[in-house]
């Protein structure tokens, strides 16, 4: 019934459907199972893409040739770009989505996508023959042959639900978890741990008074993720902004008595960074009000996403602090938030490529590696879609560097400090943010995709166009000259420093209160010298001439960094020897099996005079 498979992808989530896309998309024959088809890349908590450091992340998966990227232009509903009011290293963007729309478009998508095959079945267990994943085994008794299998399963390994006093097997709301894989791999020599995550109540929106919430508009202007010319809608939904009080809080903590958080019916540890509301309530007592996000899930719908509302209370305590809420007083609700308790295998049993160290030819990516959010799921879903293709085809793996991508410091996080808690991308996590903006992240990424084939020449040709028009503007500002009466006008009325002698443009725009834009506005010439380019290229020459210095200064420190990650460690190299570590030390990297000082430099418990120690004896 089945052939023979090049790579086989457990799980059509947002891990599942990028990884089945860059294998399909780099040559392989792909069979995606999943259990339920009308809920592939489905957005199970808040109908939203991007934020801060997310936004980089989807810009990044579509610069390698993703879809996150394209699926999220063709169904937002509002665009915003996050930060603007910072420096551009912190420009986050982000979309509000259509629900049904994105699942049904993201199926559309992989449909349209040749050599992937799709089965509606569960996964039970793996084949596994002399230490290499073979294939898998389903519930209904399929034995289905790879030579490469990759495990993207979600919230759904043993999943269990709570709501208040209630509690069933699930990996979502209506869908049975699945089981079988833990055991099996607990048993093949596996570590599990247990991560818990929730997700609000959904609410009708004609029961809503909108008259007594802040109204959240998109930007004017949608500059949408992909950097391909995807189709951005005409016209936005606005979101809405209300706030808890105490009463509120009061009401919650009738149900305290009643929450599996707090009776320790739960034993998964939650996300620091999206905390529950009875978590907020008992976290920051102090805090009389918290904000509270009105999202809407789509165009054609009337369901409302209460963000900031995430709770596993009883229904009845739910429903009634809702009701307390300003604009909330006749709610009606649609289902109650809940919590989800799910297994995961710490991210340390991966090799950056995320095969698994135990099973050849076996990838991880999403959750079950302990992360958090479609964003984190997606890319590494494209990263084990692209290296589970290479590893049948004896090419060597792609690991993007910590200087290169967020993805890559991702990816980095997991495989050498591992996580107890799911793990969330934050920009403070990039050692090197400024380099990692979202509006290159086709500059730095889209060459080395196209050089492995994933990203296509339409991608490529973009890039080279886009250097080449950046450099163009940069060398007509360097050239024009920039006259006193041209600019002392407008700088008087800023109140801010004169120009006391003509200067060139370029030089002109490093003043912090300049801008390209107001060059343009305040000079005719420049404006027709540079207004045939895209706001997309002028943005980008801006931000290169006005923040190189700093751009240089952090290459330069990457350099010297990536001094250590060119220095190999042995594969057998005996760290039990040397006394001169920490016994921890000696413990971590005879575990981990770090390839150079620099990744051994990054494990948690390893320090800075313990990679001195390493230096010194492999210097003798």
């Amino acid at each position: 019934m089945f052939p023979v498979y090049d790579v086989i992808v457990v799980g059509a989530g947002h891990a599942g459907c990028e990884a089945a896309a860059a294998a399909a998309n780099l040559g392989s024959s792909v069979l995606l199972i999943t259990m339920n088809m009308q809920n592939m890349a489905q957005m199970s908590c808040n109908p939203a893409m991007g934020g801060i450091a997310k936004g980089q992340i989807i810009r990044e998966i579509d610069a390698m040739g993703g879809y996150s990227g394209i699926v999220t232009d063709l169904t937002t509903i509002q665009f915003r770009m996050l930060n603007r009011s910072k420096g551009p290293a912190m420009w986050s963007p982000r979309a509000q989505n259509d629900r049904m729309q994105f699942s049904w478009t993201w199926r559309l998508k992989l449909e349209q996508t040749p050599r992937i095959d799709f089965y509606q079945d569960m996964v039970t267990g793996l084949i596994v023959k002399n230490g290499r994943c073979r294939g898998v085994i389903t519930q209904l008794g399929h034995h289905i042959e790879a030579k490469a299998v990759v495990l993207t399963n979600g919230t759904f390994l043993n999943g269990v639900i709570h709501i208040g006093e209630k509690h069933f097997g699930g990996g979502r709301m209506a869908e049975r978890a699945a089981t079988g894989i833990t055991e099996q791999l607990v048993e093949l020599g596996f570590e599990s741990g247990r991560l818990k995550t929730g997700t609000p109540p959904r609410v009708d929106g004609r029961t809503l008074d909108y008259s007594r919430m802040e109204e959240q508009k998109g930007d004017p202007i949608i500059t949408g993720f992909s950097f391909l010319n995807t189709p951005k809608p005409t016209q936005q939904k606005s979101c809405w902004i209300t706030y808890t009080h105490r009463e509120v809080h009061e009401i919650l903590k009738t149900g305290f008595d009643r929450s599996p958080m707090f009776q320790g019916r739960i034993q998964g540890v939650g996300p620091r960074y999206c905390p529950s509301i009875e978590d907020k309530i008992n976290r920051f007592a102090d805090k009389e009000r918290h904000q509270i996000f009105v999202e809407p899930e789509g165009w054609h719908t009337i369901e409302v996403y209460v963000n900031g509302f995430s709770t596993s209370l009883p229904e009845e305590v739910q429903y009634k602090a809702l009701q307390k809420i300003p604009g909330f007083e006749h709610c009606k609700m649609f289902r109650p938030g809940y919590a989800i308790e799910y297994d995961f295998f710490p991210p340390t049993q991966l090799q950056l490529s995320l095969e698994t160290r135990l099973i050849e030819n076996l990838f991880f990516a999403g959750q079950i590696n302990g992360t958090t959010g479609y964003e984190e799921a997606a890319c590494q879903g494209l990263m084990a879609g692209i290296n589970a293709h290479r590893k049948i085809h004896d090419q060597e793996p792609i690991i993007l560097r910590r200087d290169e991508a967020y993805i890559g410091v991702l990816i980095d996080d997991l495989v050498h400090k591992g996580t107890i808690e799911p793990y969330r991308m934050f920009t403070s996590r990039a050692e090197f943010r400024t380099l990692l903006r979202q509006d290159n992240a086709d500059l730095r990424l889209t060459p080395l995709s196209y050089q492995i084939g994933l990203a296509s020449e339409e991608r490529m040709a973009r890039v080279q166009q886009k250097e080449a028009q950046v450099k163009q503007i940069q060398q007509q500002l360097e050239n024009f000259i920039v006259l006193p009466e041209q600019v002392n006008p407008e700088l008087e009325q800023m109140n801010v420093p004169l120009l006391r002698e003509k200067q060139r443009a370029a030089k002109f725009l490093l003043r912090p209160e300049i801008s390209l834009t107001k060059l343009m506005d305040w000079i005719p010439d420049i404006r027709l010298l540079i207004q045939r380019y895209s706001q997309e290229t002028l943005e980008q020459a801006e931000i290169q001439m006005k923040y190189a210095s700093y751009i240089e200064k952090e290459k330069e420190l990457s350099r010297k960094m990536r001094q250590l990650e060119e220095v190999p460690i042995p594969e057998n190299f005996p760290y039990e020897k040397l006394q001169a570590l920490s016994t921890e030390a000696r413990q971590k990297l005879k575990a981990y099996k770090p390839r150079t000082l620099g990744q051994a430099s990054r494990i948690s418990g390893v320090n800075p005079s313990d990679i001195q120690v390493l230096m010194v004896y492999m210097g003798r």
